[in-house]
This record gives C-alpha cells, structure tokens and sequence, in this order.
C-alpha cells in the first residue's frame, strides 16, 4: 500500500475535489487475501484521516470456512487485522460471508459448484438494492447517513448482515428456475427475509441465538403502502423476530422504485439490512482460527519482515483485543443494561488507542452484573 499510497490518495482528491456535495465514501474488499486486506486496511485508516467527518461504508467479503478450499493459508491473521481496522476506522459494514453465499447458491438455487461469476453476482445483487434509495431517491432514506443512521445505534455495533428475496436463476444470467419461488407478496417478501436461509452471513438468527438491534427492509417493485402496515402487524402478531430490550422493536421499511433499465421476473423483490447481535459467533470462529495458527506461531515470518512487525508482534495482540472487545460489546447488548453498561465503559468518545482502559473498563462493568 505505500508504494501505490499517493497515486491512489491523488485520485481519491482529485475525484472529491470534483464532487459538489460529497457524503462518503463505500468500499469493497475481501478482508482475508492480501491486498484486499493489507491495502483495504491501509486504505481506511487514511480515508479516515484525511476526511474524518465523511462517512464510510465498506462492503466486506468475509472468507469460506465451512471447507478447505481456502488457498491462503494466513486467511486468519489477514481477517483478524482487517476487523481491527473495519471496528476503529469504519462507520458501517455490510458483512458479506462466502461460505453462506456459497450455501445459498447450492442449496436455494441449486447450483452444484457455483463459479466465482455467480457468487460474484448475488453480492452485486445485494449492492445494488442497498443503493437503490439513493440512486432513485425517495422522501425517505435517501442519503447514505439516513440509511446508517437507523441501523446503528452505537459506534461499534456496525456489522450488518444482509437477506434478499427472492432470488432465482433469473438473477444468474441462467434459465428460469422451476424451483423458484413465484408468489412474491409484499407479506411474502418481509416474512422470507427473517429466514436464516436468506441471510448472506452464516450466523442463526433463530430467538434463541441473538436478538436484532434494528432492521430495514427495502422493497422494490409495486408496493402498495396498506400491504406494507398489514405485513408488519402480522409479523408482530406471530413474532417472528425478537429485538434488543433497549431499543424500539419495529422494522423500519423503504420503499424504493425499480430502475427502469433492468427487467425483474418478479412483481416485488426486498432486500433486509440488518444488525443482529449473532454476527459476534462469525467474529468468533475468526479469532478460533486465529489462536490456532498464533498458539504454534505458523506462518509469521512473511509478517516479521513488514516494519509494522519488525519489533514485535503486538499489532496481532492489539488487533486481537480489540476484536474480543467487540465479541463482548454484542453480547452485553442483548442485555437491557446495555445502554448503562456502555457509559460507563465509554465515558465519551470511544478511544481506538485505549485498549488496556477499554479492557478494564470491561472488567469493572462485567463484575457489577
């Protein structure tokens, strides 16, 4: 990254320089290869230095962990540093998991072994319906701080999962799927995307695994307002979800207009972008394999040769700290003392360089409950 670092910052100047209202910025990235990770983490750090008060959203390609077919073997050190980096640096993150990508293709839409390209083409998918409001904006949600602002109420708690419904082979460029689903109601719709099997994280979001934070559905296609208010009551008579005891327990819907460029099969399609507090079990398995390859300290000595390494390894226990802090910080926020268990962590503004305070901090609240 600091060899390409002022070509790149030059661009990005250039291209901010020229806009007339500039909001943000989003990023896309891979956080376990090398360069998705290492210039992506680069990256963030001096976006955030050199527009601290933009907002920045990254889309995150989590690595497959269900199999071996991983080809980097140092896929946990790389994912380890990156989170470290998307939890300081970043303002909000749409999380998006291989291995459940990988499931969705095989299992929902029958694939045996899907290619890069398709895979490739449900995130895209997922992309362009989480930009919808703001490329045909709307009177609501139709800025990027108005999308994110409703989903995370605190700093950290910045990880979003995804769902989208309904998907088909339509969506892969193939033939019409006779599996697919057809009906697509609006009640329909809004039920699908709490299914675990339409969340492109592999987390549960069954009750008895985690609790959502906040939710927002954008609909696309011909929505009729009333459709939208019944959806939602049934969904609160059945309780198909269950939301953090501290916050206000609805989902939040947008409805967005189809761009007129692109045919969908379907009369009404929905994308779900959530913050759920069963994202921490993904962050878990992450750091397992960590302390696997760190316990027998394989495959460091590309690393010590870096200059961030040169002295010692401490970025790694850092980066590990900070990543703990967070598995803690999703799990206290299923509690109702959440809000107070933050104060007082937390007097003021969260602090990245503090990690030994954060961590006692913790300790003296975990001790009181």
């Amino acid at each position: 990254g600091g060899s390409v670092q002022e070509e790149i910052l030059e661009m990005i100047d250039r291209e901010a320089d020229g806009s007339e209202s500039l909001e943000g910025f989003m990023m896309c990235h891979s956080i376990a290869g090398g360069t998705g990770s290492g210039l992506g983490s680069f990256l963030l750090e001096r976006l955030n230095d050199h527009f601290p008060k933009k907002l920045i959203q990254t889309y995150s390609v989590f690595p497959n962990q269900s199999t071996d077919a991983s080809d980097v073997v140092v896929q946990p050190y790389n994912s380890l540093l990156t989170l470290k980096r998307l939890t300081l640096n970043a303002d909000a993150v749409v999380v998006l998991d291989n291995t459940a990508l990988n499931r969705i293709a095989t299992e929902r839409l029958h694939v045996p072994n899907p290619s890069v390209e398709q895979i490739n083409q449900l995130v895209s998918t997922v992309m362009a319906a989480s930009t919808n409001t703001l490329r045909f904006p709307g009177y609501m949600n139709n800025d990027m701080i108005g999308l994110v602002s409703s989903l995370i109420p605190t700093p950290r708690l910045h990880f979003l999962m995804t769902g989208y419904t309904p998907l088909s082979f339509d969506h892969l460029g193939g033939e019409a799927n006779p599996l697919a689903v057809r009906k697509t109601s609006v009640m329909d719709v809004m039920r699908r995307l709490l299914q675990t099997k339409n969340i492109m994280v592999s987390c549960s979001t069954r009750k008895d695994r985690g609790c959502y934070i906040s939710i927002l559905d954008i609909i696309q296609g011909e929505v009729d307002p009333t459709q939208v208010h019944k959806s939602l009551q049934r969904i609160r008579e059945r309780q198909l979800c269950s939301f953090i005891p501290w916050g206000p327990a609805s989902i939040q819907v947008a409805l967005s207009r189809r761009s007129p460029y692109v045919k969908s099969p379907h009369r009404v399609s929905g994308l779900m972008l959530a913050n759920h507090t069963s994202i921490r079990d993904l962050f878990a398995r992450i750091a397992q394999q960590y302390d696997k390859l760190r316990k027998r300290d394989a495959f460091l000595d590309n690393y010590r040769k870096l200059p961030i390494f040169a002295d010692d390894l401490s970025e790694f226990d850092e980066s590990r700290d900070v990543l703990h802090e967070l598995i803690e910080e999703y799990r206290a926020s299923e509690s109702p003392d959440y809000v107070n268990w933050g104060i007082e962590r937390t007097p003021g503004e969260p602090d990245p360089g503090a990690f030994q305070e954060r961590k006692a901090g913790e300790a003296a609240v975990v001790g009181q409950g």
